[in-house]
């Protein structure tokens, strides 16, 4: 997805923050490992280059059924993990590649939501820093298992964001493909102060494009294109939203109406493509795009 494909939604909307197995489709991820390494798809990722967005999970108030409902829209193979206290993390993959996951809301104050996560060279240093900036860390660096190291910072103006150093999992395995991620924007009350504060944060350039409005600024972490941020509605808590790429747009959205999710903001034209929000039956809000990909 480019720049600038989200710019008129900013008017109308802000969101909240199948593997062989059993009859449902969800196998147990064992140590069985991967399968042989083979030459690289396109979308395909070995690694991340801090500031880039590099995962996201859904945390929900019925797991059972957002499995569901997401098999159903994106053809994904299911794995439940073992998570300890948490219960079970499900990963999400398209041929054998990882792309999300689905998680049970920890706290049944909070409402289900996606979350997006940013890869860091050293997780205690970025939120070290994040603090310094006058953000809040509310999670301080822990150790998940042997997959990685993670902090969750809310940023000035009150978008939650996590911060992922990678060990043995580098976050998705797969983006820029139909029902993988595809692109993260940021609706927010103060487009410029963000910007800068992230900025700061990751070294991210914010640009404003030409055709918003001053609606839409793009992000590029380095030379690439890495998300965006555009103005909040009034009343609307800051956040930041999770794109999944789709090649039929139409056909995706009245598999969520079919399926027991709704629309949230209707099939939008952009120079890109296509895109509309959604909401799945749990009420978590997610953008979904048809159009040019990003390799």
């Amino acid at each position: 997805m480019r720049a600038g494909s989200s710019a008129r939604a900013s008017d109308r909307l802000a969101t909240d923050p199948s593997a062989e197995g059993d009859g449902d489709g969800i196998t147990d991820r064992g140590s069985a490992g991967r399968p042989p390494r083979r030459a690289a798809l396109m979308g395909e990722r070995r690694e991340y280059a801090p500031g880039t967005f590099c995962w996201a999970d859904l945390q929900t108030s019925d797991q059972q059924a957002a499995k569901a409902f997401y098999r159903s829209l994106f053809m994904w193979e299911l794995e439940d993990t073992p998570a300890g206290e948490a219960g079970v993390y499900t990963m999400a993959s398209i041929g054998g590649l990882d792309v999300a996951a689905i998680a049970g809301l920890q706290d049944g104050s909070i409402p289900p939501h996606w979350s997006s996560y940013v890869a860091v060279a050293d997780a205690d240093a970025a939120a070290a820093r994040a603090r310094e900036l006058g953000t809040a860390v509310v999670a301080e660096p822990f150790d998940v298992f042997d997959s990685g190291r993670m902090a969750v910072i809310q940023d000035p103006q009150g978008a939650f964001l996590n911060l992922w150093q990678a060990r043995e999992h580098i976050g998705a395995r797969l983006v820029n493909a139909p029902g993988a991620m595809s692109w993260n924007d940021l609706a927010t009350p103060d487009p410029p102060a963000a910007a800068a504060f992230y900025g700061e944060l990751f070294g991210w350039r914010a640009e404003e494009v030409p055709e918003s409005d001053g609606r839409y600024w793009s992000i590029h972490n380095g030379e690439r294109p890495n998300g965006g941020l555009m103005p909040a509605p009034p009343g609307q808590p800051p956040a930041w939203n999770v794109y999944f790429a789709v090649d039929d747009l139409d056909a995706a959205l009245a598999t969520v109406g079919e399926a027991g999710g709704g629309v949230v903001v209707e099939p939008m034209e952009v120079p890109a493509g296509r895109f509309a929000f959604a909401r799945d039956p749990q009420g978590a809000h997610f953008a979904l795009f048809t159009g040019q990909l990003d390799d």
